[in-house]
């Protein structure tokens, strides 16, 4: 199954996608969690530690690499291949802990609408061979941006996962995430509610997110706060939440069944 999370800033993106990670590895499955938000922080929650992660740099910063495989020289208006060589590149740069492998890919270089520079050019590749050639199971945490899943890539999404905490901001992003993705020609997209406190916040989310999308709920936990405070992996302290995930995951597996 391929996964990408995605949503506003700030509203539990990261948690679900470690949770979702580790529910899919107990179960047996291959699993590559891969890190395209900005803000970086998928390797801290799979429990990755700090030794280890501080060592990790993003693939969209190996401006050699992208050099090496594209065969770009430099410059403005350089020629480079469009189809560049990438199996080797996932087992290479992965780091496996806990039955976990992870890659950091980092976000596309904002060089405008479409940018064609070589990194961009090697990232896409690396994706469109994540999502066409592999049989993990891929979870993408991603900014709440679609950029990178170009046309031919988003079509071999699974699912687009958008998370949403009670609230009027975050319900508009995910309606307009959910039009990027109609415009991609992703079909399956469903939300999940984040830090829900009480039956109000789930009934503000229950009225205006269609039941068909619904996957579920995750209810505010301090565990998951102090998780983050201590550097711990949240499946490992917060096990209530940990339950909710997993309940998400049915219910994603069935309704997938079902499509």
């Amino acid at each position: 199954m391929k996964l990408a999370i995605t949503g506003k800033g700030g509203v539990g993106k990261t948690t679900l996608a470690s949770m979702l990670a580790r529910t899919f590895a107990d179960h047996g499955n291959r699993v590559l969690a891969i890190d395209a938000d900005p803000d970086a922080n998928l390797a801290a929650a799979l429990g990755i530690p700090p030794a280890l992660s501080i060592k990790l740099q993003p693939i969209t910063g190996m401006k050699e690499l992208a050099e090496e495989r594209t065969g770009s020289t430099g410059g403005f208006g350089t020629l480079f291949k469009l189809n560049p060589a990438v199996s080797d590149l996932p087992d290479r740069f992965c780091i496996t802990h806990d039955g976990i492998r992870f890659l950091w890919m980092g976000t596309l270089v904002k060089g405008g609408s479409g940018c064609a520079c070589p990194e961009n050019t090697l990232i896409k590749r690396l994706m469109g061979h994540l999502l066409l050639e592999r049989n993990d199971v891929v979870i993408m945490d991603m900014e709440a941006g679609l950029e990178h899943l170009g046309r031919g890539t988003s079509q071999a999404m699974d699912a687009l996962i958008i998370v949403v905490e009670p609230g009027q901001r975050s319900i508009q992003t995910a309606f307009q995430i959910m039009k990027l993705a109609e415009d991609l020609g992703i079909g399956d997209v469903f939300v999940v509610g984040s830090k829900v406190r009480d039956e109000g916040d789930r009934c503000l989310i229950e009225t205006l997110i269609p039941r068909s999308r619904l996957l579920g709920f995750i209810t505010f936990s301090d565990d998951i706060k102090r998780a983050d405070l201590e550097n711990i992996a949240p499946d490992k302290i917060a096990l209530d939440s940990l339950a909710e995930v997993r309940a998400i995951k049915e219910r994603l597996v069935a309704c997938m069944a079902e499509r």
